[in-house]
């Protein structure tokens, strides 16, 4: 499940703008059918990694025996009522799916923000502004 968490911030990506390298005709400058190939494989990628982990989530649920206490409700099956609570039962905690998953957003966000702040260099000059 670990694998899957990364390999949906750092793999499809990488795998989407390889392929789009691949369509880029001899000339080194993008066109528009391989930045189209870069976006649409991305969203495929993506999706086939989440369902991925989806299925290991079940997996894991069924070897240990964990049952899920809340049902999840589409957003247009939902009461428009304030009237009903809709507090957790008490004792209901993160799977280890949702706590991968909420490390690698903060880990992926806080290398962002680093990579952003501190290292990259202006788009505008090319120079680092950094220094």
């Amino acid at each position: 499940m670990a694998l899957t968490t990364v390999n949906i911030w750092t793999g499809s990506p990488l795998m989407a703008l390889w392929l789009g390298s691949r369509v880029v005709s001899g000339s080194n400058q993008a066109t528009m059918g391989a930045i189209a190939v870069v976006a649409i494989a991305m969203a495929a990628f993506s999706y086939v990694l989440v369902r991925l982990l989806a299925v290991q989530q079940a997996a894991y649920d069924r070897v240990t025996g964990h049952r899920r206490s809340i049902r999840r409700h589409t957003p247009w099956l939902r009461s428009m009522r304030g009237e009903r609570p809709h507090e957790a039962p008490e004792g209901v905690r993160p799977s280890p799916v949702e706590w991968m998953l909420i490390a690698s957003v903060v880990i992926v966000v806080t290398a962002f923000e680093v990579w952003f702040f501190f290292f990259s260099g202006s788009p505008i000059d090319q120079r680092s502004g950094r220094d």
